[in-house]
């Protein structure tokens, strides 16, 4: 049915006046405020209704916006005393739209997190029952900093668990124990090889001079045997790092450094930008199952695509 003309006018026949800050909501409540008859004001006015987001502090005598709508909805005026919000208080966030503000941010650059643009888009899809600057506040002050933990151990074995359940993902048609092999990136020392050779050269990269600290050491290992807590804490202090730089949590850091065969410089470009570098192309679950065949043709062709040397890195990276 059409929206009643006077869905907002008092008894009387007066009007009624809302307050509501200037901001998306105002823009989107606006049109359906002036369509049933009511009025908007410039400055908060004896006798007006003040208008506020649920999740944004809340004065005395505040009403939820969801007022407004909730009337339009049911085309008909509403008791205002329901949708009273409590004084300075903020509707609490569910676990479910927590989650969806996490789903929301993964990918994002930390620049656009902490600015302004992404979360008025958020609020203006709907995403959750909260202000942008509520949403935005929950995830820089409440949700990131959970996301920036570090592990509770350095010890390898349990380490190695999250690398797992990321190649899983990335490797998914895999064997349980082929995906933890691949999956371990630095924590397991080859055969002969330093830690940094088994991490396919893990290095840091100018924009990485932040931490110079962590440069892995190309120690000789035994055969066979764990890379030390040393190397696996530098390993961590990387992947922290670039969670915290890229806003994003400790999963996506590692299947980016599964897609750029344990490169540093390349996985940090990656994350800002979706790609590559060198401009050749991340590596798939398809790439290394072609790289696992003994045929020269199929050999030639990734060479083609990825380049001899990113090839050689990868078959590194891989063992």
């Amino acid at each position: 049915a059409a929206q009643s003309r006077s869905l907002f006018l008092w008894d009387d026949g007066r009007p009624m006046r809302f307050y509501l800050r200037p901001g998306v909501a105002k823009l989107r409540l606006a049109p359906l405020v002036l369509a049933g008859g009511g009025q908007l004001c410039r400055v908060q006015e004896p006798g007006s209704v003040l208008l506020v987001q649920p999740g944004d502090l809340a004065p005395d005598g505040a009403v939820s916006t969801e007022y407004v709508t909730e009337c339009v909805e049911r085309n008909q005026r509403l008791p205002l005393e329901p949708f009273l919000l409590a004084s300075r208080g903020r509707l609490a966030f569910t676990e479910e739209e927590d989650a969806a503000l996490l789903r929301a941010v993964r990918g994002q650059g930390r620049v656009r997190v902490n600015g302004r643009a992404l979360w008025i888009e958020l609020e203006r899809n709907g995403l959750t029952r909260h202000s942008w600057q509520a949403m935005r506040d929950r995830y820089l002050r409440h949700l990131r900093p959970r996301l920036w933990e570090p592990p509770q151990t350095e010890d390898p074995t349990q380490i190695r668990g999250l690398f797992a359940a990321a190649s899983r993902e990335f490797e998914s048609t895999e064997s349980e124990s082929e995906s933890l092999d691949g999956a371990e990136l630095s924590t397991q020392g080859g055969a002969g090889r330093s830690p940094g050779e088994t991490a396919s050269d893990l290095k840091t990269g100018p924009e990485d001079s932040a931490f110079p600290d962590i440069q892995l050491q190309r120690e000789e290992r035994p055969k066979g045997t764990c890379s030390s807590s040393n190397v696996v804490g530098q390993v961590v202090k990387i992947m922290e790092h670039f969670m915290e730089k890229f806003a994003v949590d400790l999963f996506t850091v590692t299947q980016a450094f599964l897609k750029n065969s344990g490169d540093v410089e390349a996985t940090s470009y990656f994350l800002q930008t979706g790609q590559r570098l060198d401009g050749y192309p991340v590596w798939s679950r398809e790439d290394d199952l072609e790289l696992q065949k003994d045929d020269e043709h199929v050999r030639n062709k990734l060479i083609a695509k990825f380049g001899a040397e990113n090839v050689a890195k990868r078959i590194v990276f891989r063992e």
